[in-house]
């Protein structure tokens, strides 16, 4: 799949163009200095998410259905703190260390222990395991992530931030056309 991310002045462009030839178009508020969604292409990469943010895109879903999704199987909010469905464990996972990545990369990198217990505990308030994270998993993303930014900052509005997803493996659950 691939992916193309053009930095706006309020928003950012997502243009997505799946492997059997569905394409997807939509747009992501600035929440910090590099989209969120690049982030989480950059944490899912290195951590092996394969059913987080980008698995599910590349598998049919829409990017602004799984809002929608992680509510139908019980994504623990303060208001609804229930253990949520299998089939989101890994979005949400997702989203706690992006949220954790977010902030390392805002105040410049930190250490490892530091970021995998802030982790555990962005997990544990979504009622999902902590990911297993090989030792030098940290460092890559936050190498690519940094790199990434370098030269996302840098940029000027209208630039375009190329990234290919693998295509999912065959016979994956949830595909949608």
């Amino acid at each position: 799949m691939e992916i193309a991310i053009r930095k706006g002045a309020r928003d950012d462009r997502i243009e997505i163009l799946r492997e059997d030839g569905s394409s997807v178009v939509t747009r992501f508020p600035k929440k910090g200095p590099v989209p969120h969604d690049a982030v989480h292409y950059f944490v899912e990469q290195g951590l092996g998410l394969t059913q987080g943010f980008w698995g599910m895109v590349a598998d049919g879903r829409h990017p602004e259905d799984l809002a929608e999704l992680a509510n139908e199987h019980g994504h623990a909010s303060a208001s609804r703190a229930v253990v949520p469905g299998m089939a989101i464990v890994q979005l949400l996972q997702a989203e706690r260390l992006v949220e954790c990545f977010e902030a390392d990369l805002w105040v410049g990198g930190g250490d490892d222990q530091a970021l995998l217990a802030l982790a555990a505990t962005a997990c544990a308030s979504s009622y999902v395991p902590l990911p297993q994270i090989a030792e030098d998993a940290l460092m890559e993303i936050r190498d690519s992530l940094s790199q990434f930014a370098c030269n996302w900052m840098d940029a000027n509005e209208g630039h375009v931030a190329r990234l290919s997803w693998p295509e999912p493996a065959q016979g994956s659950e949830g595909r949608k056309n």
